[in-house]
């Protein structure tokens, strides 16, 4: 019998995962399975729980459960256990349940790799202090940026969230209006304000000459943050359809051991994919 893997959020009709992971199998030669599983919203655990019990080896999770998923594992990677969230469930030899986060992994594997773009000694804003930003931050630090601005409406949460992650590399929180006369090399939405079309109100001058702004969110036309950078002249204006075969790339390896090839299954879904979704 093949083995058996799945994600789970709520909504998960849209989800490209089981897509993407049937793509990686059909390529690395491995036998297994990959479905959808709509998560109850009062007993995430129990449907985890029963899944694994099922003979079930790997859970990829997304919205809304990524903290629910922190609070289970039994043990959690350091990306995992910094982000306080986690979206790649594994069941161990001795049944414990280890949490992993390949958000930040996929985000920069992205912009660094199929994009070409150099993190290093780049000021980089992220817009959002909410659990997408949350699973970003430590790896776009540990690319060596210059500097990272997390910036949020709500300016207290972005401070809060900085300060995390201070310890590890120059970053700082602060609120949407104290983005007034700064200059990004990189902007990323991180915020959920896409899927009501909207943008973060943030300055026009905040993207540099040359700058490039990428929406982790993703979609067959170009999303409404994608359209403010290039009405903004940013250099490049990408979504995250890239990032979401990235980390589902990361999560293949760390359940089956080996790494697919991630371009033609960028290549294959551009085009097709269900706006507003991350996972």
């Amino acid at each position: 019998m093949p083995d058996r893997y799945a994600v789970i959020g709520n909504p998960i009709s849209h989800s490209k995962s089981p897509q993407i992971h049937a793509e990686f199998a059909l390529q690395t030669c491995q036998s297994l399975e990959y479905s959808r599983l709509l998560g109850d919203l009062t007993n995430f655990n129990g449907d985890v729980r029963q899944f694994f019990a099922n003979a079930g080896r790997g859970l990829n999770v997304t919205v809304p459960f990524k903290a629910q998923a922190w609070a289970l594992a039994d043990e959690r990677s350091p990306q995992a256990e910094l982000a306080g969230a986690v979206n790649t469930l594994t069941q161990l030899p001795n049944g414990r349940l280890r949490g992993d986060n390949t958000d930040g992994v996929g985000l920069v594997r992205d912009l660094s790799r199929n994009h070409g773009f150099e993190l290093r000694g780049a000021q980089v804003l992220l817009l959002g202090a909410g659990g997408a930003a949350r699973g970003v931050i430590q790896p776009l630090l540990e690319a060596s940026v210059a500097q990272l601005v997390v910036a949020n409406r709500t300016a207290v949460k972005a401070v809060e969230l900085a300060a995390q992650f201070a310890p590890i590399g120059a970053v700082r929180g602060c609120g949407l209006e104290a983005l007034a006369g700064r200059q990004f090399d990189l902007i990323i939405n991180a915020t959920s304000a896409g899927l009501t079309d909207a943008v973060p109100a943030i300055p026009a001058e905040c993207l540099t000459a040359g700058g490039w702004i990428y929406d982790m969110l993703y979609s067959d036309q170009c999303t409404a943050f994608q359209r403010w950078g290039q009405t903004h002249g940013a250099a490049r204006a990408l979504d995250g359809l890239g990032m979401l075969v990235e980390q589902a790339a990361e999560s293949f390896w760390l359940w089956r051991g080996v790494r697919p090839d991630t371009a033609p299954i960028i290549t294959q879904l551009r085009g097709t994919a269900a706006a507003g979704s991350r996972g």
